[in-house]
């Protein structure tokens, strides 16, 4: 039995979107580990929402489901790629303040966890700091969180075009 041409497009896409979210993935760790480049809180958050969404997308390739399949992994990993564009937007909008109104340094994630409640230190972490603030990277003229905005909104843009797109027949 041949599989249908929808079914593998489906397939197929969704493990490119996984292999796309481990590739970035994979860059930030390295130029953490190799290049000392500290992720600040709200890139921890984007690495999970990356993380999530490349799991999401690897489990949808291998499951090949149904139409109702496909319509809750796409709306699950648009949910997935709208938290991290939420997260990125914010870490933009951070990054993008005049000096003297970036709010000052917190501390670091792992305390905040170690000490805080949950939900407080979810939502230290989203309010941001200073050290969010900082730019220690740029690629033809952006920052980090400005890639990692176009990225997720262009894999979920994709995710849920394949996942919501409906059958020629």
């Amino acid at each position: 039995m041949t599989e249908q041409p929808e079914s593998a497009a489906f397939r197929y896409l969704n493990l490119l979107v996984a292999l796309i979210c481990a590739a970035l993935l994979g860059y930030a760790y390295w130029l953490q580990y190799t290049q000392f480049l500290d992720p600040c809180p709200l890139c921890i958050f984007q690495r999970g929402a990356f993380f999530a969404l490349g799991l999401l997308t690897l489990v949808a390739a291998l499951h090949n489901p149904g139409r109702r399949g496909r319509t809750i992994y796409a709306l699950l990993g648009g949910f997935f790629a709208a938290l991290g564009t939420a997260i990125a937007s914010r870490h933009v909008w951070l990054q993008n303040l005049p000096p003297d109104q970036v709010p000052e340094c917190g501390p670091g994630l792992d305390y905040m966890l170690r000490t805080f409640p949950l939900s407080r230190a979810i939502r230290e972490t989203l309010t941001g700091s200073g050290e969010c603030a900082s730019v220690d990277w740029i690629f033809a003229g952006l920052s980090m969180p400005w890639w990692t905005l176009f990225w997720f909104v262009a894999l979920g843009t994709l995710v849920l075009t394949i996942g919501l797109r409906r059958s020629p027949n």
